[in-house]
Order: C-alpha cells, then structure tokens, then sequence
C-alpha cells in the first residue's frame, strides 16, 4: 500500500495571517492615513462623520486588524439615538487595499457585530453599499423613517437588530449620543489629521 504524502503548501506574503485586536492609542495615526487613503482627505466633510465629531467610540466597539506587525484595517461603532431608540452607528469600515482579497473586512464586520451583541446592543445602523452588508444581515427595512445629518442616499441607510423590534417606529434623526472626546484629544486628532 502506498502511503500519501501531506502536499507542501508554499505560503507566500499573502498568505500571512492576520489578527483582530482592541484599537490602540498607537493606532490613530496609521488608522487616519488608511482612512485617508480610502475614502480621500474629504471624508471629515461626510454625512456620517457629523455623528462621530468630537464623540468617542463605543467601549470595546473600535477594532484594528493586524497584519506582520501592520495596521491594516479598521471599523469603529458609535452610540446614537435613531429616532429616540437606542442604537449604534458602524463606520467607517476600511482595509489597506494591498490586503482586500484577504476576507479581513468581513472579519472585522463579523468580531465588530458580535462583540456589539455581546454587549448588550440592540441594534446597529450603517451608511453602506446594501449587496455587501446583506451578508452580515443588514437591510433597509427598519430604516425607511429614518433621517440623517446631512445628504445621503436612501437605499444605502441600513439596520439590523440583535433584539426583536429594536428599531420598531423608529421615526426621525440619526443624532450622536455617545461620550464626549476630552477638548485634548479633539485638539490632538485635528493636529494629527493635519500633519
């Protein structure tokens, strides 16, 4: 009887794992140019971005994806009130476009989206292309009522709820209920973004 043998499995650099950990104070810089390079130097000017001005991302809810000792992605979720219910905001969501083949958006979506249910978070709204995000659950059916600070597109508002009728008559706007960002740390992220 012939033995198989186990073929051998050439890994190359993109082959090279990655890992999801907690965002680090180390991490803004390289998260900002990352940003800055997904979604242009235009991006603080966004709809969206009105709900995160000045305002701290949710306790445990910003992510970094890790790769060879390299920032590479990033997603944070923002508390905000949808029409006087509670709910969270996610966003931006980006990956280093060297590394977009490696399912590291989808990683960050899943670990984002459970850890936000983990903590007792009913429900999570985004800002998005609606074919990708269908995937993790997320539709417009709960958002129709629903308004934000600014221009945006109708279809590409979308929810998805981890408790049975969170966002039920949610009727109104989109406003930012999460912390207060310290004036310094404001003042730090304007001069970072700057440079």
């Amino acid at each position: 009887m012939t033995a198989f043998r186990k073929p051998q499995v050439a890994l190359t650099s993109k082959a090279a794992p990655f890992v999801i950990r907690a965002e680090r104070a180390v991490d803004v810089a390289t998260r900002e140019a990352l940003l800055d390079a997904s979604f242009g130097e235009d991006r603080h000017d966004r709809t969206c971005q009105r709900l995160r001005d000045g305002r701290a991302p949710a306790t445990g809810l910003a992510l970094s994806a890790m790769r060879e000792g390299k920032l590479v992605g990033t997603v944070r979720l923002w508390h905000v009130s949808a029409g006087g219910r509670p709910a969270l905001v996610l966003g931006p969501l980006a990956v280093d476009p060297a590394c977009r083949e490696l399912g590291i958006g989808a990683a960050l979506m899943q670990q984002a989206l459970a850890a936000a249910r983990a903590r007792g978070h009913a429900a999570v709204i985004l800002l998005g292309d609606a074919p990708y995000y269908a995937r993790f659950g997320f539709s417009g059916e709960k958002t129709g009522a629903l308004v934000l600070p600014g221009p945006f597109e109708r279809d590409r508002l979308l929810a998805i709820e981890f408790a049975d009728g969170a966002l039920d008559g949610a009727d109104g706007m989109i406003i930012p209920t999460g912390a207060a960002l310290p004036k310094r740390r404001v003042l730090r992220a304007l001069q970072a973004h700057a440079a």
